[in-house]
C-alpha cells in the first residue's frame, strides 16, 4: 500500500441507517483527526432502505455530539466491496455471519488475490466494550441512539490505534 492509496474501511449493520452510517462518520472523525489516510464508507447487509437518509433519531442524536449524518445514503453491502475495501467491520454476529456468507460468494467469482477485504466486528479493539455487540436501536428508546454513539466512539478509538500501529508498519 503507497502513502498516496488510502486504507479502506466499509462499516456494516443490517439496515445501513442507524448503526453503520453513525460508526462511519465516528471513524471518519476520529481517523482525519489523528490525520490517518483512511476511506470509510457504509452499508447494510439488507436492502431495505435503498439511498435513504439514515434515521432521524441516529441524525438527531449524532448531532447533538458533533456528528452530521445527513449526508450519507444507505447502500447494499455487495460482492465487489471484498475487492475494494481493505477491513469491513460487522455491527453484531448476525452482520458478521451475513458478511461471512457473501464473501463465500466473492470467492467463488474472484481468485484470493483479487480479494483484500478482511472481516472484523466493530468492536474488536474496542476497549470498553471489547468485541460486544452494537445493539441496533431502531425498535427502541432514545437511550438506544445514545449506546450507539458511546460504542461507535470508543469502537473508533480503538481501531484508530490499531490503525496507527499497522499504518506505521506499511
Amino acid at each position: 500500500m503507497s502513502s498516496q492509496t488510502p486504507y479502506k474501511v466499509l462499516c456494516v449493520c443490517l439496515g445501513n441507517i442507524c448503526r453503520s452510517p453513525t460508526a462511519e462518520v465516528i471513524l471518519k472523525h476520529f481517523c482525519d483527526k489523528q490525520q490517518l489516510n483512511v476511506f470509510i464508507d457504509s452499508a447494510g447487509t439488507s436492502n431495505y432502505h435503498p439511498n435513504k437518509a439514515p434515521d432521524q433519531r441516529s441524525q438527531k442524536h449524532a448531532l447533538q455530539r458533533g456528528y452530521d449524518l445527513s449526508s450519507l445514503r444507505a447502500r447494499q453491502l455487495k460482492i465487489q466491496d471484498f475487492i475494494e475495501f481493505d477491513l469491513i467491520l460487522a455491527m453484531d454476529e448476525e452482520n458478521l455471519f451475513n458478511i461471512q456468507a457473501l464473501f463465500k460468494q466473492a470467492h467463488q467469482q474472484y481468485s484470493a488475490e483479487q480479494i483484500r477485504a478482511e472481516i472484523a466486528l466493530m468492536s474488536e479493539y474496542d476497549a470498553i466494550y471489547p468485541k460486544q455487540a452494537l445493539p441496533d436501536p431502531y425498535y427502541g428508546g432514545e437511550a438506544g441512539f445514545e449506546r450507539v454513539l458511546d460504542q461507535c466512539e470508543s469502537s473508533s478509538l480503538g481501531w484508530v490505534n490499531h490503525f496507527k500501529q499497522w499504518l506505521a508498519v506499511k
